[in-house]
């Protein structure tokens, strides 16, 4: 089996309302950012990066309640954009940091 798991420490950097699917089920998009240092051909790289994010039920339903500006470990797979744009970050494990 392939494995297609991303886990992110990151900031809660934007939230757009709750909404809901046309199946009736709690939505959210969301944008993470991320800082850290990681280790790259035996040297230190500054690393930044904000990611597109969405989640669903129960778990976008608790998003819609956080902070922006709070801090998180999430967990999740990547999936291509609407229309088939960019990629898009899938919450499926998110806990406070």
């Amino acid at each position: 089996m392939d494995t297609n798991q991303l886990h992110l420490h990151a900031t809660l950097a934007e939230a757009q309302p709750l909404r809901y699917t046309p199946a009736g089920l709690p939505a959210i998009d969301i944008v993470l950012a991320h800082e850290s240092v990681q280790s790259e051909a035996g040297g230190p790289r500054q690393v930044k990066l904000t990611a597109k994010a969405i989640a669903f039920g129960t778990l976008a339903e608790r998003l819609a309640r956080q902070a922006v500006g709070s801090q998180w470990r999430f967990g999740g797979f990547m999936a291509a954009g609407r229309n088939g744009k960019g990629l898009v970050f899938h919450i499926q494990d998110m806990q406070q940091e």
